[in-house]
């Protein structure tokens, strides 16, 4: 008997819209469900994530919670039917489920910010200092796992590089940039491709420099992707034990706010270009 797989990140944070439509009606699940002809267990199963929705009985339960939000409703309803098997997939039990949860993030994504303070992000990594990031990892990785890391982490560059490639803006403080990952030579490498794919339209880099007097907005690396309506915009962070996904209204709009008044204070795209050429000049 074959074992059924993890809800994914994607599909849980369906489940966790529908619950929040249903607590925001004043609905109990015995309610909801007998508005749907079912068991209150068949309506806690899909804000579990345990069970799939269909598009019909998605906009019944959006129509029975009142809900007129039109765009939330349609993108909620593209999500109970995507059956996507993206790339990411070949990884599935060879990766840690988070890892394949920001693959598909990142494909649904409309657009991306990243924010980092120690290392350069990992769309922008090349090969090399990806491997000597990977390779420092304690206990150290197994060699097929290490090359596995850093393949999908190449692969991930796909929604920069695409023919529809994802809107991307890029806060990084000069101590990533500074930090010799991997020696002198990877150091060189990974500062040119960042000045190469700055110069792409889709693509925004912007340097945060030392010299800002008390800087202490953002204190640790922050993914952002956009969703098709803000409400489904979600907030990536590193935890103790894996990656956070965060999507609650109010976090997202700290979030919002950081992220814009980071970039506020970061150099502007051209001054952030010469910036990244001068610490290749001192390579």
């Amino acid at each position: 008997m074959g074992t059924k797989r993890e809800a994914t990140a994607r599909q849980l944070r369906l489940a966790a819209e529908l619950r929040r439509l249903r607590d925001a009606s004043a609905l109990s699940a015995r309610e909801a469900a007998a508005l749907l002809s079912i068991n209150s267990v068949q309506i806690s199963q899909i804000e579990a994530g345990t069970t799939g929705v269909s598009e019909q009985r998605l906009r019944r339960l959006a129509a029975h919670y009142a809900c007129t939000d039109k765009h939330l409703i349609n993108a909620l309803a593209t999500m109970a039917t995507d059956r996507t098997r993206g790339w990411w997939e070949e990884y599935r039990t060879h990766l840690p489920t988070s890892f394949l949860d920001l693959s598909e993030l990142e494909h649904h994504a409309t657009f991306r910010w990243d924010v980092d303070f120690l290392h350069v992000p990992g769309l922008l990594q090349v090969e090399d200092y990806a491997r000597a990031l990977f390779s420092r990892r304690v206990p150290e990785l197994p060699e097929g796992d290490l090359n596995m890391r850093v393949r999908h982490r190449m692969q991930r560059r796909v929604i920069l590089e695409g023919e529809q490639p994802t809107p991307y803006e890029a806060l990084i403080h000069e101590a990533a940039l500074r930090i010799r990952v991997g020696g002198r030579a990877t150091s060189r490498a990974q500062l040119a491709h960042i000045l190469e794919f700055s110069e792409e339209e889709h693509v925004t880099v912007r340097v945060i420099p030392f010299e800002l007097e008390e800087f202490a907005d953002v204190t640790a690396a922050m993914v952002y992707a956009g969703g098709a309506v803000p409400r489904l915009d979600t907030v990536v962070r590193d935890g103790p034990h894996g990656a956070l996904f965060i999507d609650s209204e109010p976090q997202l709009g700290v979030f919002r706010t950081l992220f814009r008044r980071v970039e506020a204070v970061s150099l502007t795209p051209e001054r952030s270009r010469d910036f990244i050429h001068q610490l290749a000049k001192e390579l």
